[in-house]
This record gives structure tokens, C-alpha cells and sequence, in this order.
């Protein structure tokens, strides 16, 4: 929103009515003068528009005196940056935190619409990819609700992550067009606009006090404009901001080009300009997609970190202060380059010596690291860098000398130990290492679960983390209670609230009081209803949009998170075959039936990731086409998995799949939101399942395989595949169905490759956890034949996920790592 005015004669609005009397007359207005459209001829989405804009100006009141209240305060801003915010639709969330919602539906009603099916029109904001993104998005809204000073800063994609189209079994990426009719959440800020470049060269000039300064005179140069999304907090306690950056050229159109015949050539700027905010994730197989991706990184830490030290400097007017009134949370390794620079920003722009910023950079900075995947641990050709950002190039080998001297002299470090901690990888091709970068430029680094933090301490940071023995520390995820029960499941939030009272809604813990229906026969029956309930609405959504018809009394059994072979959806596939192998081969036993439904999108060159979706349509195919299953099992993927999709999913489930190989899931949030909507979970021993086992209880929990020591030691010792699968009919039987072509007789040797991945390695121990796979899920269908035991783990299950709310997580940043609050 607009910093404060130094107006003092300004009156403050009256708050605006939210009785529904008023809100409709409010919408009417907006509808005729903002849209300029009748009451008689508007269309759903003029009306939702017009609801959009009459919930928002209720937002702005809250909005600016949220920014007020800051700023007499002088307490500390906490500035998050994150490559991806995926926030999914705002106006239940936002309608359901001002407390309107009741109010509003009322008032739509009386105007003859529908508050249910405007809402279902608004597009999903296409600005994530998968659980990063999201927690992103429940860590916004959690901090506007735990009343903490926020900004979250990201970019305004155009098309963001691609929206996926399931032809013939294979997925199809189209461009993702949410922005296509604007987005009325957004205000852009003019006056928020900053001058980002890229190459040149570095000048060293000799300053005032005849001390080197370095001047970096950058080839290229973009404008950086801001657009602002108002994030409200819960009972809108607080409304914090969202600022996203769009990409600008300094000249729109070359003229001179234009005039001599070259009207394409003459929008090289622009389109160069523009590519930066067009698409999440540009691939980076090609030198170009790579430095696409720099240059969105670069781009929207620079621009973040200006305005950061403009809005630092108009309120203090001195940075001396900045680690005492600024924390910058990095979201990963994509805003790493953040660290060197705020180094540039504070030597070069703002006159301090290299030891002084360095201090000030490594209190003001801290980094959320995500993964266990040294692989997912960016890292950038040197050439390509220095050629992209020269003076940061010549910062971070600044970093370096002082890092690996430290290391030597005070920790006697090893030739080896000093290869590991150096920011530049010297194996191969040189590159920058992002993740060493954020670690040594920040005061705290934090995993995402208990699991996570552990193994962060003797893998991918162990040297590091000798170096620096007190900054690992944890901070396991959450999710908002908000989003992912009040909103996405209103009758399960009805029946917890006529059951223990309201208290939950502002204190998750409260929903421990649920314990004791866990047994109540006639609780159970109304939970298991609210389940049938939204099992039947997702069953009509997949018939409406596939055609396929699934019975809401069979086990609802669902994995839905991003394709990739750690994730082990190839395991799910491959039990789903065995187990239509068994339902064949055994008619006579009492099979229990089940949906197993997938979604979830695969990174468009990730061709192992791309063919396993493949793989899941095939098998589809196949099983709901033969009548020989009777129904007893339907295999289903679910196109252009998103947040909408989401909520309709989760509180759907039955069973939640959290199959990861143990140690290389850093946390899970989509465990979390299933749990706490009442499903059972079947996982591994992998990063925040370990803590939800010890919350739930184990016997509301099923857990199997390899633990992470084993996995460890399967690899080290030599893990032999081949003799497993020998061993395992199922499994055998399986792999030769699926390599042999029984699932694609037009390719029968479409999915050999995966086949014979899992004989001759079986990374990923597919083959390894098989049969302990096979066996818990026989052991589910137990469970689930018993009714009551069924109802009351789940009921256990939602009472005990209190803990896992991102209310909690906010609050132990602000505490142990902001000191905000």
C-alpha cells in the first residue's frame, strides 16, 4: 500500500458497514460505475468483480492502518522473498478473515447470485509450483494474522507455471493465462520503480577518503515496477502486503528500428523486459533457459532489496540500525543472490567498508533451506555470471577469500573440508554455489522439519556446519487453518465447532478437545458423512471434467504433489498393477474397493517425470476398462493439479500418500492437510511424517520402509535390485507387465526404461520398499473394513494436527530468528 503521508490534515474515512443491506447496495454501486454494467444484464463475472472490489475497499481501511501502526511503532519489518507465493483465490480467504462471509452471501442472494458459483470463476494466481510456493503463501497469511510487520516479495508472472493438459495420457504444457482480465486484488505502485541491470563492467574509482570504491555500469538496465496484493490476517487482526515485480524497459519501442522497417526488431526491449516476469521456471536445459533464470533471480532480489533499504532510509534515515529493524528471510537458494547484493547496495551505493556490511548482511539475513538434494542446490556457471553481474562476481570472491581463510586459521580445515565450504565449485565447470552463499551470508538457517535439520547437520551443509556450529536450527512447516479447514471444508469446521465451540478457530491446539468423540458412535457417523459429502462433490467434479464415473463408498486413496521419482508416485502405480493383478487372479477374496486418484505436474523436461504420468494414464486405461475388477479399483490422474483443485481433494481423502524415499523429503505440507481433514496417512519415515507419528500416535499413522540410516546404508553397501524383485512375485509380475507393453500396446517398449531403471539401481529404492509398500496397504484395507476404527484414527488424526498449523511456525521464526513481534 502507499507509505505514510506527511499530510496532517487528512480525515480518516468512516469504517465501512458490512451488513448485508449495505453490501448489496455497495456492489450495485461498483457494478454500474466501475464495470458500467446494468444489474440486468451483468454477467457472473461482472458480479464477481464487483464483490471483489467492495470486500477490498473493507481490506484498504485495515491495510493502511496496519502500515500506521508500523510505523509509530518502529518495530521490525520482516521482508520474505520467495520465487514463488502460490496463493491460489483470494476472495474466500479474504471474505472469510474480515469475517463477511455470511454477510456477504446474504447480500448476493438478495441480488439473485450465487456467492458459491461467482467465486468458483476467479482464477488461480499461477505464481508457484508446489509446496514451496505454498507454504510461502500460508506463511503471508500467518504472519498478517500473528500481528508481524510483513512483506512478502516474489514476481507478478504473466503466465507463471504452465497449466498442464493431459492428451493421450502425456502432459501438454499451455501457457497458464490468469492474468488475462486483470486482476482486481492487485494496486499498482508507479512510484515504486527501480532501475535493475545486468553485464558491463567494473570501474574502481578513488573515493573522498581515498579509500577504492567500485563503480559496477551495467550494459543492460530494466525498470522494475511493483503491484501490490493486500494479505489479510485472520479476524483481519492485521493486513499485511504482498509486493510482486513486473518487468519494464527503459525504452518501450526503438523508434529509429521501428521507422526503417524492423517493427519486430524494434520491441527487442520490451520483449527482452517483459521475458523476465513471463514465465516460472523457464527450462534451463539450453544456455538461454539458464540465464533466463538468473536473470529473474537477480531481477527481483535487486529490486526487493532497493526498496527495502528506500523504505529503511525514509523512516530512519540512517542503514547503521538495519539489522535491528530488517529481517530478510531467503525462501530457498533462489533469492540467494540477495547476499551479495545487499554487500554491492551497502559498499558501493551506501559507502561502507567490506567488514562493516559483511556484519551487517550476515545479522540482517537468513535462509530456509528446502531440500536434501544436492542437485537442487542451484548453482551457476562462473563464465555465465561474471558475464550477468561482474561486480557481484567480484563480491562473492570477496566472500570466499574470507570464508575459506577463516575456515583454515580458526578450524585448521582440510583440503577437502575447504572444497566443500567454497562458494565456488571447482569439480568440472566452475560454479557458484547458491546454497553455500546463503548459508554463509545468514545469521540462521533453518530446516523444515526435525528429520530434515538433522540431516542437513551431516550432508549437504556438514562442513558448513562445523564452521558454523550454532546456526542450523528447525522450523517445521505448517499450514493455515484458515485455508485448509475452515474454507476448503466448512462442514467439517461446522460439525468440530457444534462439537467443542469456537475457540479452535483462534487456537488450533483447542482441537485436542475432539479426543473424546474419537469414540462417540454418533460423532463418528456425522464425521463419516462430512466425508461422504465431499468425496461425492469430488466425485462430480472428475466425472463433469474426465467422464468417469467413481463410487463415493469406496476408499478414496490420493496422492497429489509435484511428479518426481523421489516422491515415488511410480511406487503407487506399480501396487496398483499388482493389486489389479490380485483382484483378477482372486475374485473370491473381499476385496476392499478404492480410487486411487493422482495430480500433479512434472517440470517440462524432466522426461522420467513426464513418463511416469504417462505411465498412470496407461494403467488407468486399462483398469477402468475391465470388467473383470467389478469396480473394485479405478486408477485416476487429475489434470493441472492447482490450489482449487487442492481444496476439493483434500478434504476428500481417505487415505494420504506420503511415499517419499526416507531422507529426501525435507518436510511435507500436503501431509499435513490431508491429516487435518481427517485422513489416515500411509508414508515413510520422511520429513515431517516423523513428527506427525509422534503427534497422531503410530497406531493412527502407517508408516513402512526403509528408514533414512537404511536407505543410507543400502546405498553405501551396494543395493542389489535385482535379487529383490526376483524375490517379490507381485512385484516381478508387475515390472514384466509394465515393460512388456500390457499397458501400452501401441509402445511396448514405451516404459522399459523405467523398468529397467529399477533392476539395474533402483535409486530411489522402488524395488527396495515394494513389499513392505504391498503390505501396509493390505494392512489399510484391514482398518478400513472396520468402521468405527476407521472413523475414530481419523477423528484422532484432525484433533491432533493442531501443532501443525503455520500460526505455530510464524511464531518460533519471529521469536528465535526475526526477533520480531
Amino acid at each position: 500500500m502507499n507509505e505514510r503521508s506527511t499530510a496532517k490534515d487528512i480525515p480518516t474515512p468512516a469504517p465501512r458497514k458490512s451488513d448485508p443491506s449495505v453490501l448489496a447496495a455497495d456492489i450495485v454501486e461498483r457494478l454500474i460505475y466501475r464495470i458500467g454494467k446494468d444489474a440486468k444484464v451483468a454477467k457472473p463475472h461482472d458480479w464477481l468483480i464487483a464483490s471483489i472490489l467492495v470486500v477490498r475497499d473493507r481490506i484498504i481501511d485495515r491495510w493502511m492502518e496496519s502500515t500506521r501502526k508500523t510505523y509509530e511503532s518502529g518495530g521490525k519489518r520482516v521482508y520474505y522473498l520467495s520465487l514463488e507465493f502460490l496463493i491460489g483465490r483470494l476472495t474466500r480467504d479474504a471474505v472469510s478473515n474480515l469475517g463477511m462471509m455470511d454477510d456477504l452471501r446474504e447480500a448476493l442472494k438478495s441480488l439473485g447470485v450465487d456467492l458459491d458459483i461467482i467465486s468458483a470463476l476467479e482464477p488461480d494466481a499461477a505464481l508457484g509450483n508446489g509446496g514451496l510456493g505454498r507454504l510461502a503463501a500460508c506463511f503471508m497469511e500467518s504472519m498478517a494474522t500473528t500481528d508481524i510487520p510483513a512483506y512478502g516479495y516474489g514476481i507478478r508472472y504473466v503466465h507463471g507455471l504452465f497449466r498442464q493438459q493431459i492428451a493421450d495420457g502425456w502432459q501438454v504444457e499451455l501457457p497458464e493465462t490468469w492474468l488475462a482480465h486483470g486482476n482486481p486484488w492487485e494496486f499498482e505502485r508507479r512510484e515504486s520503480a527501480y532501475e535493475v541491470g545486468f553485464g558491463g563492467g567494473v570501474e574502481s574509482v578513488l573515493a573522498a577518503d581515498g579509500e577504492d570504491r567500485y563503480v559496477w555500469k551495467p550494459s543492460e538496465r530494466v525498470i522494475a515496477v511493483a503491484y501490490d496484493t493486500p494479505i489479510v490476517g485472520w479476524r483481519a487482526n492485521r493486513v499485511n502486503t504482498l509486493r510482486l515485480w513486473t518487468a519494464q524497459p527503459i525504452d518501450p519501442i526503438l523508434l529509429d528500428a521501428f521507422n526503417a522497417g524492423d517493427h519486430i526488431g524494434a520491441l527487442r526491449e520490451s520483449n527482452k523486459a517483459e521475458s523476465l516476469a513471463r514465465v516460472l521456471y523457464p527450462a534451463d536445459a539450453t544456455p538461454a533457459g539458464q540465464e533466463l533464470r538468473l536473470r529473474q533471480e537477480y531481477f527481483f532480489s535487486a529490486a526487493s532489496l532497493q526498496d527495502i533499504l528506500r523504505r529503511h532510509l525514509q523512516q530512519y534515515n540512517t542503514l547503521e540500525n538495519l539489522p535491528d529493524k530488517v529481517s530478510i528471510q531467503l525462501n530457498d537458494t533462489h533469492p540467494a543472490v540477495s547476499v551479495a547484493e545487499l554487500m554491492r547496495l551497502l559498499c558501493d551505493v551506501h559507502g561502507f567498508d567490506f567488514e562493516t556490511a559483511w556484519d551487517m548482511t550476515q545479522r540482517t539475513v537468513s535462509y530456509t533451506n528446502h531440500t536434501l538434494l544436492p542437485e537442487a542446490l542451484e548453482t551457476w556457471p562462473v563464465p555465465l555470471f561474471e558475464r550477468l553481474l561482474p561486480r557481484h562476481m567480484q563480491i562473492i570472491y570477496g566472500i570466499n577469500a574470507k570464508l575459506l581463510l577463516d575456515a583454515r586459521k580458526e578450524k585448521k580445515f582440510n583440503d577437502a573440508q575447504i572444497s566443500a565450504i567454497s562458494l565456488i565449485d571447482e569439480a568440472g565447470g566452475r560454479r557458484v554455489r547458491m546454497g553455500n552463499l546463503a548459508f554463509s551470508g545468514s545469521h540462521s538457517i533453518n530446516g523444515v522439519s526435525a528429520l530434515h535439520t538433522e540431516l542437513m547437520k551431516v550432508t549437504v551443509f556438514a562442513d558448513l556446519h562445523k564452521l558454523y556450529p550454532n546456526r542450523i536450527n528447525n522450523k517445521t512447516n505448517g499450514i493455515t487453518p484458515r485455508r485448509w479447514l475452515m474454507q476448503c471444508n466448512g462442514p467439517l469446521t461446522g460439525l468440530i465447532r457444534e462439537a467443542i465451540g469456537e475457540k479452535f478457530l483462534d487456537d488450533t491446539d483447542e482441537l485436542k478437545s475432539l479426543e473424546k468423540f474419537a469414540t462417540d458412535g454418533e460423532f463418528q457417523k456425522k464425521f463419516a458423512a462430512v466425508k461422504r459429502g465431499n468425496k461425492v462433490k469430488l466425485a462430480q467434479l472428475i466425472q463433469s471434467r474426465m467422464g468417469l464415473k467413481l463410487d463415493p463408498s469406496a476408499m478414496f486413496d490420493i496422492q497429489v504433489k509435484r511428479i518426481h521419482e523421489y516422491k515415488r508416485q511410480l511406487l503407487n502405480i506399480i501396487e496398483a498393477v499388482a493389486l489389479y493383478d490380485q483382484i483378477r487372479s482372486h475374485p473370491e477374496r473381499d476385496w476392499v474397493p478404492r480410487v486411487k486418484i493422482f495430480a500433479g505436474k512434472a517440470a517440462p523436461s524432466y522426461h522420467n517425470a513426464k513418463l511416469i504420468i504417462k505411465l498412470a494414464n496407461d494403467v488407468a486405461r486399462v483398469v477402468n476398462s475391465d470388467p473383470a475388477v467389478r469396480g473394485l479399483l479405478k486408477v485416476v490422474f487429475v489434470p493441472n493439479y492447482n490450489v482449487s483443485l487442492a481444496e476439493m481433494l483434500v478434504p476428500a481423502a481417505d487415505l494420504s500418500e506420503q511415499i517419499s524415499t526416507a531422507g529426501m523429503e525435507a518436510s511435507g505440507t500436503g501431509n499435513m492437510k490431508f491429516a487435518l481433514n481427517g485422513a489416515l496417512t500411509i508414508g515413510t519415515l520422511d520429513g515431517a511424517n516423523v513428527e506427525m507419528m509422534e503427534n497422531v500416535g503410530p497406531e493412527n499413522i502407517k508408516i513402512f520402509g526403509m528408514t533414512t540410516e537404511q536407505v543410507a546404508k543400502a546405498r553405501a553397501e551396494g543395493h542389489n535390485p535385482r535379487a529383490i524383485i526376483e524375490s517379490s512375485r507381485e512385484l516381478q509380475q508387475a515390472l514384466h507387465a509394465i515393460g512388456s507393453g500390457v499397458f501400452s500396446p501401441d509402445d511396448p517398449g514405451r516404459f522399459q526404461s523405467l523398468v529397467e531403471g529399477l533392476y539395474s539401481h533402483d535409486w530411489f529404492l522402488v524395488a527396495g520398499d515394494f513389499d513392505a509398500y504391498a503390505i501396509a496397504q493390505r494392512e489399510i484395507d484391514q482398518i478400513w473394513t472396520d468402521e468405527a476404527s476407521w472413523n475414530s484414527k481419523a477423528i484422532l488424526n484432525t484433533a491432533r494436527m493442531g501443532w501443525f498449523s503455520s500460526d505455530r511456525t510464524i511464531r518460533q521464526y519471529a521469536k528465535e530468528i526475526w526477533k520480531a513481534g
